[in-house]
């Protein structure tokens, strides 16, 4: 005898689905949240009067697979990749808002997945669920979208237009992690490599070191969502300048890749996910050269003058003072 089907959103529809998602939010109105969902809109406070806000959305089948990742694994991800532009800005993350446009046969059970996911990744994350949207969606289409917003607490915006010529390039977090998992999962070998995998359905940015980096007196910060090369690179065009990324710096990255890979990965594959893996989620910043960086802020490069638009490569990097060969991830182009 086969198990009972399951449900679909067309047979519960979106009153009793809210009904059910609503307590897996564990929402409560206090100082901080005076409106919260239920109304046409949620109030937040605003004790910096400034709100940093940014967006961003997960496609199934573009962003994700069902067979790679969970309900869970997707909620988790959208969460964080959400919260680290939050960070990257210097601010701390307060409210979310969902949206979730799915086919009506869609399953309950993966939407309330989608849910705890969620739920636990801004637990995580020091901030909660303030609202959002339902909507149907024709066949085949599942999109999940949040927007976070943040507070900077006093703390001017840190952005990407700041660097100078001196100053030091850090990360926090790690890198090419997520990347790798990714490779891993495409190659058939995700066992072979858990850790990876886990770091590419849920990466976990170090959320926390933004608005210390912005304390310390980053003049600029990014998250590194697209891969260390792209994403330094929107560093040094809006900054006039360019990043010198050091080979030595990034070595351990690589080995480490290599070591977690457990043979799925060569020392190439690890080179291309240090330097151009996106969905890692880490932080990038610039800092002043006389700062005394804290862990896990490590030094991987430094801050050049351009040298001559005939001489400065299109991408704004370097390695070593050479051109680099690997571009990162373009959401349209690959």
């Amino acid at each position: 005898m086969g198990g009972a089907t399951p449900e679909r959103l067309a047979d519960i529809g979106e009153e009793d689905l809210l009904a059910r998602i609503f307590p897996l939010f564990g929402i409560e109105q206090d100082a901080y949240l005076p409106v919260g969902p239920g109304d046409d809109a949620a109030v937040l406070s605003v004790p910096d009067g400034r709100v940093v806000a940014t967006t961003d959305a997960m496609v199934r089948g573009s962003d994700w697979l069902d067979h790679w990742s969970s309900g869970a694994d997707v909620g988790a991800k959208c969460v964080a990749q959400n919260v680290a532009d939050v960070a990257a800005m210097g601010a701390r993350p307060t409210g979310l808002l969902l949206t979730l446009a799915a086919e009506p046969d869609t399953r309950v059970d993966w939407a309330l997945d989608l849910a705890r996911g969620i739920a636990q990744a801004a637990r995580e994350f020091g901030c909660r669920v303030i609202g959002g949207d339902l909507s149907g969606a024709p066949a085949g289409l599942l999109l999940v979208s949040i927007t976070a917003l943040g507070d900077l607490e006093g703390r001017a915006p840190v952005r990407r237009d700041g660097a100078r010529p001196g100053d030091v390039v850090a990360v926090a977090g790690s890198l090419g992690r997520a990347a790798a998992g990714l490779l891993a999962l495409e190659r058939g070998a995700g066992d072979a490599a858990p850790d990876l995998v886990a770091a590419q359905r849920r990466p976990r940015p170090p959320v926390q070191e933004g608005p210390r980096a912005a304390e310390l007196g980053a003049h600029a910060m990014i998250d590194l969502s697209d891969g260390l090369v792209r994403d330094a690179g929107r560093v040094a065009r809006a900054s006039g300048v360019t990043v010198d990324l050091s080979s030595a710096a990034l070595a351990a990255d690589v080995d480490a890749l290599v070591d977690a890979g457990h043979d799925v990965l060569t020392s190439h594959d690890a080179r291309g996910c240090v330097f151009g893996g996106g969905e890692e989620h880490s932080l990038l910043a610039v800092f002043p050269p006389d700062v005394a960086l804290p862990g896990p802020w490590r030094p991987v490069g430094r801050i050049v003058a351009r040298s001559g638009e005939d001489s400065t490569p299109p991408s704004g990097v370097t390695v070593d003072g050479d051109p680099v060969d690997v571009q990162g991830w373009d959401h349209f182009g690959g």
